[in-house]
């Protein structure tokens, strides 16, 4: 059965983000003539075309006269707008409409990195797109995997609504996502795990010159490579203790399960299958299900292998406590060559700076500070913002820095006060990484007190 997926924004503004070409698409009749029938709102089906209302178009939200009946939320929105429409009897909209995640990708020329990608917003601009962005994944989410988990098929349509807005916040900026992320986090490490590894995807594809539509395949695998999880015992996953030879095997059919689960669906994007299916295999062929090595491992299993165990690295599990980011980019490099791709560890790294976005540091002063925003040209002096003084004791107000751009202080010479001060140059600089917890930080909870 064929699926059909709507953009994730509310039917009010997500008419107004077509693309040209879906624009084309949209207008196409499939009569010359328009038979009008008039319908009451509650007798209205998925496929039908609405090309009239019963008030003006001008009072609703709707930027073009007529609308295709798509998904259950375009059926919710005209019924609690209107009592009864026109529709198309004529007009049947084919539910067979190629989309992101039901297209089969085989041309391997969209990953030759042609796009240049550029802010086009600060981070605190887009502070606030990418907070309703991380809101909107985590329900998604959340109803992702209780579905899953009840034995309802996956919804595609649910995967695209999570996805699309996180791409187009991380298009958007390449930072403010993670500094919004780094600061609410989720309770569930399966439900951040997805979230973080989506989002890692979609900066590494963006970082790639990748299109938007295989930075969107990226985003989507990384939200449902683990989907798999969601058919093994929590004691098997929260476990402290090493597993045992059976354990580890019931723990590496998390794929098979989660290949089924994305086949069920009707999800048809080979990047996404490519994804779920080999994020575990590693160049030297040590890894699972298929021991694949080298080109053998698509290229978006092997970019989603270094974010999986990135990501992992960064996030405490039960079992053991979480590194700093820059600590677990330390551990992806040395992994260069034999688990990951030397060529893909070296530009991932490039991707999130020396200090990734949201990391905890030690500056020069003492200070306690959390990393805002990346210096594309001095990856060592990010932006940061000041946590704590050098006692290491809670600020009230957070100060923003950055550390390509500091100014002058006027310091005066201690051996004789009546000189005139004299004016020097303070190079503050980040002296080393931190771990959530270190000196009874937590960054998240100094934001949200």
């Amino acid at each position: 059965m064929a699926h059909t997926l709507a953009p994730s924004l509310h039917t009010s503004t997500k008419y107004a983000l077509i693309r040209a070409a879906d624009l084309m698409w949209m207008v196409q009749r499939v009569a010359s003539e328009i038979e009008e029938r008039r319908m009451d709102v509650a007798d209205l089906e998925i496929g039908m075309f609405v090309c009239r209302l019963d008030r003006p178009w001008e009072e609703t939200s709707y930027p073009l006269q007529g609308v295709e009946l798509l998904t259950e939320e375009d059926l919710g929105t005209i019924r609690e707008l209107c009592e009864y429409v026109f529709i198309d009897a004529r007009r049947q909209i084919s539910m067979e409409r190629p989309t992101a995640l039901t297209r089969t990708r085989l041309d391997e020329s969209r990953f030759d990195g042609s796009i240049k990608y550029e802010n086009k917003a600060q981070v605190h601009e887009e502070a606030p797109r990418a907070r309703e962005a991380f809101n909107n994944a985590t329900a998604m989410v959340d109803r992702i995997f209780e579905d899953v988990t009840s034995g309802r098929e996956l919804s595609v349509e649910h995967v695209e609504n999570a996805v699309r807005p996180l791409v187009a916040s991380v298009l958007r900026s390449a930072d403010a996502f993670f500094w919004i992320e780094g600061l609410k986090g989720h309770d569930s490490y399966s439900y951040s795990h997805a979230i973080g590894c989506s989002a890692l995807a979609a900066a590494f594809g963006r970082h790639m010159g990748f299109a938007e539509d295989t930075i969107i395949s990226l985003a989507a695998g990384g939200l449902l490579m683990d989907i798999g999880k969601t058919k093994l015992p929590q004691s098997l996953l929260q476990g402290t203790g090493k597993l045992t030879p059976a354990k580890w095997t019931k723990l590496k059919s998390h794929v098979a399960r989660g290949m089924k689960i994305v086949d069920e669906s009707g999800i048809t994007d080979q990047d996404v299958l490519d994804i779920v299916r080999t994020h575990h295999e590693r160049m030297d062929g040590s890894g699972y299900p298929d021991g694949l090595a080298g080109d053998l491992i698509p290229i978006t299993g092997r970019m989603l292998g270094i974010i999986d165990a990135y990501d992992a690295m960064i996030s405490p599990r039960p079992y053991r406590a979480a590194i700093s980011r820059h600590q677990a980019l330390r551990q992806i490099y040395a992994g260069r060559d034999t688990l990951f791709q030397t060529e893909l560890v070296e530009q991932f790294q490039v991707c999130l700076g020396v200090y990734p976005t949201g990391s905890l540091v030690e500056l020069s002063t003492g200070e306690v500070a959390v990393v805002m925003a990346q210096n594309q040209v001095r990856r060592l002096r990010p932006k940061v913002v000041i946590l704590t003084d050098a006692e290491k004791q809670p600020v009230n107000d957070f100060r923003q820095l950055d550390l390509m751009n500091q100014g002058d202080v006027v310091k005066p010479s201690p051996k004789d006060k009546k000189k005139v001060p004299s004016t020097v140059t303070r190079v503050i600089d980040i002296v080393r990484s931190l771990t959530s917890g270190d000196y009874g930080i937590n960054a998240a909870e100094l934001f949200l007190h």
